[in-house]
């Protein structure tokens, strides 16, 4: 019997093969382990070297890039590649807002861009003297805007930019509470409210979301009266009052914001300038200045203008130390800040109804029994059916008198009311 391989396909005998046999291979050396350590060190230390890289080349000092974290400096990083790509460098606007120190302590607030999408493109460098917070602080709450909100206006401003972005040039108010260092919020007793004032403008042509940009201008709502850094004076004017509140004299700005020349006003009531609805508010004010209760009194009040259009008006009111006259300080607001004010200035109290004199609260009590007995009264009878014949005048001649049923009405008194059972008359 031949064998033949099964490789080479040539007879062979039955012991024999063309294969090397098992036992008589040269065992292979075993593998040495090789630990991963070092590769994980180098990885680190290669990610290392690339974020000091990334953090030498940020535009910040050299104390602040000393305490910058890993974090803090991927923040900046990225901060400064959606502004990079929102205003490149060739194009016919910088690569990013460039404002002196003393232009910024001009501005009433800080400046604020944001993408398409409410990403963080550009926060001017005062916005610590507002919230408090630097802009790598502010960073590190998140890189939209929707992070650095209160979570109760984030709604709120969500519809605002959507309708910004909607009408694209059409300038867009709301107010809301950004985050605020500690400090900031154990002094104050919360987070600023900021009113947001801006629109969206396509930087390049064709318009698309990656050149769309949201610039606005971030301005402090003053809540107290000791937010005097919040207050910008040109939005102020003065005014001196009698005790009745007759104009005494004003400053030559009412002019700016109202209208009116000075000569007009001095003389007049302040009353005559107020809205309708606000009268009860002001007078309210007017009593706990003049009669000494309230050293200032603070309100939210609308005034008429010389054009016949309502100015919203943040009036403080105190009476002076010689006790005969009451000076005002009036800031000019929006009306996005008027309400705001208003909502947390004077909440809306609970109606509580007013307690009625008891002869009145039985009169109704009679009315409710009376319309109680109207729905249970049956329907009234059919035209087509006689009509019964009134009860027979009591007398001799009327003969005896007929026995009276329950529910039957007193005769003589005929028609019965409304809200009376009627019985079906007896036939003689």
């Amino acid at each position: 019997m031949t064998i033949f391989c099964s490789h080479c396909h040539r007879p062979l005998q039955a012991e024999m093969s063309c294969l090397p046999r098992r036992d008589r291979q040269v065992p292979s050396a075993s593998k040495p382990f090789r630990s991963t350590k070092s590769a994980s060190k180098a990885r680190r230390d290669q990610i290392n070297a690339e974020l000091q890289a990334l953090r030498s080349l940020l535009p910040v000092s050299a104390r602040e890039k000393e305490r910058l974290s890993y974090l803090h400096t991927m923040a900046l990083v990225c901060l400064r590649l959606r502004g990079a790509q929102m205003f490149p460098p060739d194009s016919a606007a910088a690569a990013e807002p460039i404002l002196g120190t003393e232009l910024l302590s001009l501005l009433p607030g800080f400046l604020l861009v944001l993408s398409a999408t409410g990403k963080l493109v550009y926060i001017s460098e005062n916005v610590a003297q507002i919230l408090g917070l630097s802009v790598v602080e502010l960073l590190a709450q998140g890189d939209t805007i929707f992070d650095i909100l209160d979570g109760r206006s984030q709604e709120e401003a969500r519809k605002k930019l959507l309708l910004a972005q909607d009408q694209p040039g059409r300038e867009v108010t709301f107010v809301s509470e950004m985050r605020t260092s500690k400090a900031f919020r154990l002094q104050h007793g919360g987070n600023r409210a900021v009113a947001v004032c801006g629109h969206f403008r396509a930087l390049r042509w064709p318009p698309s979301p990656s050149t769309t940009a949201f610039l606005a201008l971030c301005t402090p709502v003053a809540r107290l009266p000791a937010d005097a850094d919040a207050i910008s004076q040109d939005d102020l004017f003065q005014s001196t009052h009698l005790l009745d509140m007759t104009l005494a004299d004003v400053t030559e700005s009412i002019t700016y914001h109202l209208g009116y020349r000075r000569e007009e006003l001095i003389g007049q009531s302040w009353y005559s300038l107020l809205h309708p609805e606000d009268a009860e508010l002001a007078a309210a004010q007017h009593r706990a200045v003049a009669l000494g209760t309230a050293g200032t009194g603070t309100a939210v009040l609308r005034i008429l203008r010389r054009d016949r259009t309502w100015a919203w008006l943040r009036v403080s009111a105190r009476r002076d130390g010689g006790g005969h006259a009451i000076s005002c300080t009036s800031r000019c607001l929006r009306e996005e800040e008027a309400v705001y004010l208003r909502a947390r200035q004077h909440p809306p109290a609970p109606r509580i109804a007013a307690p009625q004199p008891p002869g009145q609260e039985l009169s109704r009590l009679a009315a409710q029994l009376r319309a109680l007995a109207d729905r249970l009264s049956p329907p009234a009878a059919a035209p087509d059916r006689p009509r019964p014949q009134p009860w027979p005048a009591a007398g001799p001649e009327a003969g005896p008198p007929l026995p009276r049923l329950p529910g039957h009405p007193v005769p003589g008194a005929w028609p019965p009311t409304a809200h009376t059972r009627r019985a079906p008359c007896l036939s003689q």
